[in-house]
């Protein structure tokens, strides 16, 4: 079990805080014929102001200036709270071949957690992340240390849940794998999951028409044996039963 302090600004109290991840249908099968999580390296993502903190130096008393240790040895998995936005759709599924897993915050969080025991709660994090504008965010790059070159793991964490103001419609999770050995050269970080377990609904892209959806929701159910419910998103549903005023 996590302990609470890996749960970064999560009420653990609120049961089954469902989240949410938008990828395409390849990587869907792939992810259920491999049976691997796939977390990247911070230097991966796309906003240059992602791990921005651990990539500065800091100034020692004496004005030398040095590196935080460990600052590549994060890897990262970005999921939403939000059950439904247009953004996401479109910008995760540009094609509308994307389709929508759902899962909980403890079950992701448990899925990494129980293959790095008895250090899971030194390696594994999980927490939402905080939008700050430039001020705030040099005011918490300022404070979370505290004097601290090598900081503990959860400190460090921290630091890769901030993101600017601009990002605050992806409502984000992270999932934050903490490598206390040897980082991967290529960035990114596999571990051995049940699909089946983890994942226990999938929503195809609401742009795409009702029979191709058909088409797709049983090309998934031959491929992934996939017994959970399979949906079609009814984001741009028009609403029902409108009575339009003509003449008035």
């Amino acid at each position: 079990m996590l302990n609470n302090n890996n749960y970064i600004d999560i009420d653990l109290n609120v049961k089954d805080q469902y989240i949410y991840r938008i990828i395409s249908i390849d990587r869907l099968f792939e992810l259920f014929l491999n049976k691997k999580n796939v977390l990247v390296s911070p230097k991966k993502w796309e906003d240059p102001f992602e791990n921005f903190i651990l990539k500065s130096k800091a100034k020692l008393p004496d004005g030398e200036m040095v590196d935080f240790g460990f600052r590549d040895d994060f890897y990262g998995q970005c999921w939403s709270r939000h059950k439904a936005s247009d953004a996401m759709w479109r910008i995760y599924s540009p094609k509308s071949n994307g389709v929508r897993i759902r899962t909980t915050i403890p079950k992701l969080a448990n899925s990494l957690a129980t293959g790095l025991q008895p250090w899971q709660n030194v390696q594994c994090f999980i927490g939402k992340v905080k939008y700050l504008d430039n001020k705030k965010m040099m005011d918490f790059a300022n404070t979370v240390f505290r004097g601290k070159i090598n900081p503990e793991a959860y400190e460090l964490a921290k630091t890769l849940l901030v993101k600017r103001p601009a990002f605050r419609h992806e409502n984000e999770v992270r999932l934050l794998y903490f490598e206390k050995e040897n980082s991967n050269p290529h960035g990114i970080y596999k571990y051995a999951i049940d699909p089946h377990d983890l994942i226990d609904q999938i929503m195809i892209d609401p742009r795409v028409d009702y029979p191709e959806f058909l088409k797709i929701k049983a090309d998934i159910k031959s491929k992934t044996n996939f017994k959970g419910k399979i949906l079609r998103s009814l984001l741009y549903a028009p609403p029902k039963n409108m009575v339009f005023p003509f003449g008035v």
